[in-house]
């Protein structure tokens, strides 16, 4: 539609100053004036991409001379280790979840218990790689209080006492255990069975 008027405003145009195409010649006219002329608006967008194409070009030219001078495999080495340094930040936060996590579990079984400085008798590594936490954590400490009741607030000493050997330790609790608990187990060790602290300590 567009060079349809475009071609009967071309022959108006003629007419006007007297130079007229003869019919059997308008075919073969209109294709050459189509083929090498262009109406303002086809100018214009033809304008209008060379200068979205020059911008573009503009703009990756620009880009492209921030690269300029830079070691490409090091530049590739550098990015690996950002992305080594991320992966090892990302493990450490996760364990710090997993950790957290873990001792809330422990601690809320250990609290329901009523058990005193019971952590040293556990397995804590394996128990805190457990995919049932809560349940594994219930049994070991159920497992523990079969073997040493008084630590659950029982009204037995303890239910397997060894034999005097000079320098009794009772069941349940060994110097090694004793050397891993924290300061906090040790008071309540000390305030709950002065005489079972010295023993341990000595």
């Amino acid at each position: 539609m567009q060079k349809g008027f475009t071609m009967k405003n071309i022959h108006t145009l003629l007419s006007e100053i007297g130079f007229t195409v003869p019919e059997d010649k308008k075919v073969d006219f209109e294709k050459a004036f189509a083929d090498n002329y262009k109406t303002v608006s086809e100018v214009e967008k033809l304008r209008t991409s060379r200068d979205n194409y020059k911008s573009q070009l503009e703009t990756a030219q620009t880009a492209l001379k921030k690269f300029e001078g830079v070691n490409v495999d090091e530049l590739k080495g550098e990015i690996k280790k950002l992305n080594g340094e991320l992966e090892t930040k990302e493990n450490e936060y996760q364990t710090r979840i997993a950790d957290m996590e873990f001792n809330s579990v422990l601690d809320t079984a250990v609290s329901k218990s009523g058990a005193k400085n019971v952590k040293a008798l556990l397995d804590l590594e394996n128990l805190k790689t457990s995919k049932n936490q809560a349940d594994d954590i219930k049994k070991a400490l159920e497992q523990v209080k079969s073997e040493n009741g008084y630590m659950f607030g029982s009204d037995e000493p303890f239910q397997n006492p060894v034999k005097d050997t000079g320098n009794p330790i009772p069941t349940g609790i060994t110097k090694e255990m004793f050397a891993k608990m924290g300061y906090s187990e040790r008071l309540n060790l000390k305030k709950s069975d002065p005489q079972k602290y010295e023993q341990l300590k000595g």
